[in-house]
């Protein structure tokens, strides 16, 4: 496990502190919500007390609680998924402007 401590900073500037890493999950102390992360994953600041990354578009993957801590994992979204996501909704735009049904 990392000794590091890692403090999140999600785009409404909430910010999540106190976070050890043990291989992608974020583990905290804290009470942790997936609510807290809808729609406010863009950006999304890591700072280890060294160094800081900027992670334009991130998504929560999941929450688990284990013995009373919340084990968490944020993964980046491509711009390939970016793109996908984006042509699909200019297509549910338009077939709702033009009454069709998908």
């Amino acid at each position: 496990m990392d000794e590091k401590i890692y403090t999140i900073l999600l785009s409404d500037g909430t910010e999540i502190s106190n976070l050890r890493l043990n291989g992608n999950n974020y583990i905290s102390e804290s009470i942790i919500v997936k609510e807290s992360f809808s729609s406010n994953c863009s950006p999304v600041i890591i700072n280890d007390g060294e160094h800081e990354e900027v992670h334009e578009n991130m998504e929560l993957v999941q929450i688990t609680n284990v013995a009373g801590n919340y084990w968490f994992i944020l993964r980046d979204i491509s711009s390939e998924e970016l793109a996908k996501i984006k042509i699909q909704s200019d297509i549910e735009y338009i077939a709702m402007m033009t009454g069709v049904e998908l």
